[in-house]
């Protein structure tokens, strides 16, 4: 049985679109991926956050972007946040941010 991609909100879906063509080719290439052979693609694509929360890693030409996800029962990947990278070190309100959504997620 192969996993689902599904967002946090239409949003979101909306953010992750609205990034650079670069980006959204490589989002929509990797998603492909998780849905066939599972979230775990490993690094340098996806990247343990802990607690649950993995952070798949888009680079293109028009920069880097991280994009948050998490599982739950059902084989559903489910996407909560993005951001475009412009430090090194991932910011703690970006971290914030998903973790909320998916503590939401989770809960329900």
């Amino acid at each position: 049985m192969n996993w689902k991609v599904t967002f946090y909100s239409d949003r979101v879906e909306a953010e992750i679109n609205a990034l650079p063509a670069g980006l959204v080719a490589r989002f929509v290439r990797y998603g492909e991926r998780m849905e066939i052979y599972g979230p775990n693609l490993g690094m340098p694509h996806t990247r343990s956050m802990g607690d649950g929360l993995f952070e798949l890693r888009v680079k293109a030409a028009e920069g880097i972007a991280r994009v948050f996800f998490c599982t739950v029962v059902g084989r559903r990947i489910v996407v909560l946040h993005q951001f475009v990278k412009k430090s090194e070190k991932t910011p703690k309100k970006e971290l914030k941010v998903a973790r909320n959504r998916m503590k939401e997620i989770k809960d329900d």
